[in-house]
């Protein structure tokens, strides 16, 4: 008995009742909500010249902070013929690293700059898909929906934006012979390269803050806040609002960072207040407490009485 092609596997799994995975889910989204044909050869789509430098320049501030890291994962990948690619939040090719000698054969295949890699346009594929399902993945091989991709394997991270909204995708893509391990080890890297420019674009869109980090998420992602002049929370990354139970996008309300963060505090209101003034005037005047109650404006007897009264140390 003849062996299904990849297309016709593909289109059977989509309309198929029982079938039930993350991957046939975009795989059925790829045929009926897209209406795309899996034995489809056409490349993706392109966008022009002038299309494709307004959609950088409406993502500038991304493409430039996110450089460093893009080079720093190339040198660890582009040796081994890996193509690392940037996405917008729409799946369009924005930006690439790739050694000249492998750059046309994945131009061929249009992964290269200004390619609409969604999954409205290409099915199932690790930018599309990851952008799709806001989660880091890797398509690899015959999990792509169009027979013609199946050559590649494709590792993937989501980019979420300092108010939690998904703008970007890492990509890593390889034609080469691989094995599990060599594709697990670049999945680590994509992710942990897509969480550093997380924290690098949360960390400039808060310049006055204080950056504070809360944790990790269960996928590594660094969970950071900003917290104000008043100890206040005014802004959290995705990581940080899947912590700290917040909402997902969008602007949060202001809240304590002590209260957010559920530290373990004895004093409250105005003595915490009142002891981290003096605590701050005494770290600046080097501990003189004459120099400290001058910079506070009252007298050197009323500051020892109120740092006796607060529990600071008074030597």
């Amino acid at each position: 008995m003849a062996r299904k092609s990849h297309a016709d596997f593909v289109a059977e799994q989509s309309q198929s009742a029982s079938a039930a995975s993350s991957l046939v889910s975009s795989w059925r989204r790829s045929l009926v909500k897209y209406g795309l044909d899996p034995a489809e050869t056409r490349l993706p789509g392109r966008a022009t010249a002038a299309e494709l430098s307004d959609r950088i320049a409406a993502m500038e501030w991304v493409v430039n902070l996110a450089a460093p890291q893009l080079d720093q994962l190339y040198d660890l990948v582009g040796l081994s013929g890996c193509n690392v690619l940037l996405t917008d939040a729409r799946g369009l090719v924005l930006a690439q690293r790739v050694r000249d000698g492998d750059a046309m054969q994945f131009r061929e295949w249009g992964l290269s700059e200004g390619f609409d890699w969604s999954e409205a346009a290409q099915g199932t594929n690790g930018i599309g898909t990851c952008l799709a399902e806001g989660r880091a993945l890797t398509i690899a091989g015959e999990e792509h929906f169009h027979t013609r991709n199946t050559a590649m394997t494709c590792m993937d991270a989501p980019i979420f934006g300092p108010d939690g909204h998904l703008i970007a995708a890492l990509d890593v893509s390889s034609a080469r012979a691989g094995g599990d391990e060599f594709h697990r080890l670049i999945e680590a890297h994509v992710a942990r390269t897509a969480s550093a420019i997380e924290a690098m674009l949360f960390r400039a869109s808060f310049p006055a803050a204080r950056i504070i980090v809360a944790g990790e998420d269960r996928g590594g992602a660094a969970a950071l806040i900003a917290v104000d002049r008043d100890d206040l929370t005014i802004g959290a990354t995705r990581a940080a609002r899947k912590v700290l139970g917040l909402p997902r996008e969008g602007d949060i309300p202001a809240r304590p960072a002590v209260d957010l963060l559920q530290w373990d505090d004895e004093m409250r209101g105005f003595d915490k207040g009142e002891r981290a003034a003096i605590a701050r005037a005494l770290a600046r005047s080097g501990g003189n407490v004459s120099a400290a109650a001058r910079a506070l404006k009252i007298g050197r007897a009323t500051l020892y009485r109120r740092m006796a009264r607060l529990g600071l140390d008074q030597k």
